[in-house]
């Protein structure tokens, strides 16, 4: 490590959160650690304990001061006893929105025999639209005649600046290619506006392949033939369920890691990986670390320290058993030499 590196120290914000959140992000700050990147990390209590505890989620007062951090690293929340959506709505979301973290970007690596790659892709889900903008309502709840809908809000400006970002991304890989998710055929307004601006993107980058797939053919090649893609690009509702699968199909969700992202870094982008807190398992030290280890790597690409978040996945790629923390220490050797 060079001593410029040395005086460089990046101001992260820590969720640790809930269950297995704390244990996990432990490890991953000890990684990073070792990797040789300094931080200078602010734990904050936030998640379903904090709420069962006082009431409170996100405070707008805690919301401006994370504003000021250089990226924000969450391990996972979520409580029993919590009211679904409290947790979800009044942190993840508010977070996602208030920050505009607009690009939910999620890597999947396979391995075959030999520990070769049998795929390496990137999914690119549009973060702060869709249905999870909140649009809808019920009408006479809790009787026989019960009306709910739940709306999905696309707008040009938020689907183009997601697919220019997809496209953005392939320029920069060595496949140059793109493929469009959706379902066209039957979200003939919202599926409208995305192939057109898809097409409309894709005419200002001639040197990126492209495709397009309906959401359930994508779930058929993400397990029969994921070695096909590239970048993905789709919408909020579709990308949450395709990067789940594409965690199955890539060595487990154990594995998955996440980054909600501000491209244009007018706030801190936001890294996690996808398991959840898992309570059931939280305190046994069993809990694997290395999608929040990953998901730091993510972090450190953001931060301009890619040489190190290339050397611990490097340092992931290999199958390591036992504890949490055991696993953690066998990373960091292995990022030693």
């Amino acid at each position: 490590m060079n001593a410029a590196r040395a005086r460089t120290s990046h101001r992260v914000a820590v969720i640790g959160g809930d269950g297995i959140g704390p244990e996990v992000t432990a490890e991953a700050l000890k990684v990073v650690r070792a990797s040789g990147v300094e931080l200078d990390t602010t734990f904050f209590d936030l998640g379903g304990a904090r709420y069962l505890r006082d009431g409170e989620v996100l405070s707008d007062d805690t919301l401006e001061v994370l504003r000021g951090f250089d990226a924000i690293l969450l391990g996972a929340v979520g409580t029993p006893g919590v009211p679904p959506g409290v947790i979800e709505r009044g942190l993840l979301l508010k977070l996602r929105f208030s920050l505009d973290l607009y690009i939910n970007q999620r890597p999947f690596v396979g391995t075959g025999p030999g520990h070769t790659r049998s795929h390496d892709f990137v999914v690119i889900r549009e973060n702060t639209e869709g249905p999870y903008v909140g649009e809808g309502g019920v009408l006479r709840k809790g009787t026989q005649h019960e009306v709910a809908t739940q709306g999905s809000v696309n707008t040009r400006f938020g689907v183009e600046r997601c697919i220019r970002y997809a496209f953005e991304l392939a320029s920069s890989r060595e496949r140059k290619h793109v493929t469009l998710v959706h379902k066209t055929n039957v979200l003939t307004f919202a599926g409208d506006l995305w192939q057109r601006t898809f097409d409309a993107v894709a005419a200002q980058f001639p040197g990126v392949g492209t495709a397009y797939n309906h959401v359930d053919a994508a779930c058929i090649y993400f397990v029969q033939d994921p070695h096909r893609y590239d970048v993905i690009v789709t919408d909020n509702r579709f990308g949450d369920i395709l990067t789940d699968l594409g965690g199955a199909v890539s060595g487990g969700i154990g594995l998955a890691s996440s980054a909600n992202l501000n491209p244009a870094r007018t706030g801190p982008s936001l890294f996690e990986p996808v398991h959840g807190s898992a309570p059931d398992i939280a305190g046994k030290g069993v809990a694997n670390p290395v999608a929040a280890i990953l998901s730091a790597a993510l972090m450190l690409d953001h931060l301009g320290e890619s040489r190190a978040a290339q050397a611990i996945r490097e340092a992931c790629s290999q199958p390591t058993n036992g504890s949490t923390v055991a696993v953690g220490d066998e990373i960091c050797r292995r990022l030693h030499g």
